[in-house]
């Protein structure tokens, strides 16, 4: 009995070991700090499907003794044994048993918002971001006038940006009043109390090429756009650019992204 356990603890390994060569380089690319404890779940995973596997033979031992068979059946009943082990074929049952631990096991792992950001945004340490249109639902200096609001679906990456980020808003106004929207809107959305973004990184501009020279000033990793024409202009010196419209731009450079909202470009 103890020599069969052997035997199927060296299939279960192999079986394994067969799986493990096509999933571990895709498994240590997701791999974090907060996910190396996944090495160490292997071993129980391991442990678990051995004792999943020695549970029926466990069963067996505990059946109470049948009568025993006569002689041409007991001759039979080897016979058999001998022409299944040498056969070397495993049960079906435990292939499913040990294929189903293992597939539970190596289930994609979802990253958080948090790694999203960092990959989608290269690892860029300082981003500009235009308001009208991208942050704000109203599109133009005119509706700011009336009103500004900031959109909710921008909230959570807008804030994450700003924990690994140097991160500057830039909105084009036509008055005073416009510039006391602005911020409260982005005071009362709360925006301003993770402690990555001031008041003093939003920048206020009178022309549209007021932006387009203050994004150069800034020189940085990153600038989110929603005009084509300022994409355009800034290809050539910024890094990255997120191009945020519905209509995409016909042959835009190869630095630059394109997305139907802010938020859908880190989904």
């Amino acid at each position: 009995m103890a020599d069969s356990s052997n035997e199927d603890f060296l299939q279960l390994i192999k079986r394994i070991g067969a799986f493990l060569t096509v999933k571990f380089s895709n498994l240590f690319r997701q791999l974090d700090s907060r996910s190396v404890g996944a090495i160490a779940g292997l071993a129980v995973a391991i442990v678990f499907t051995w004792r999943l596997l020695r549970t029926p033979s466990a069963s067996q031992r505990r059946q109470p003794k049948r009568q025993a068979p006569t002689a041409s059946s007991s001759s039979v009943s080897t016979h058999e044994n001998i022409n299944a082990s040498s056969s070397g074929v495993s049960n079906p049952s435990e292939d499913s048993r040990t294929q189903n631990v293992i597939d539970e096991f190596f289930q994609p792992v979802k990253p958080t918002l948090d790694q999203i950001v960092r990959q989608r945004l290269s690892e860029g340490r300082k981003v500009t971001c235009r308001l009208l249109g991208v942050i704000l639902e109203e599109s133009t200096p005119e509706e700011l006038q009336m009103q500004a609001t900031v959109r909710s679906s921008v909230l959570e990456v807008l804030l994450e940006i700003t924990k690994f980020c140097d991160l500057y808003l830039m909105v084009f106004f036509l008055d005073d009043e416009s510039e006391k929207k602005v911020l409260m809107a982005l005071e009362d959305a709360g925006v301003f109390t993770s402690g990555g973004l001031v008041k003093d990184k939003v920048l206020f501009c009178s022309t549209e090429n007021g932006r387009t020279s203050f994004v150069r000033q800034l020189e940085p990793d990153w600038h989110i756009e929603s005009n084509p024409e300022i994409i355009t202009q800034l290809a050539r010196f910024i890094r990255y650019q997120l191009h945020v419209s519905p209509v995409k731009l016909e042959r835009p450079a190869a630095n630059v992204f394109s997305a139907t909202s802010f938020e859908q470009f880190f989904q």
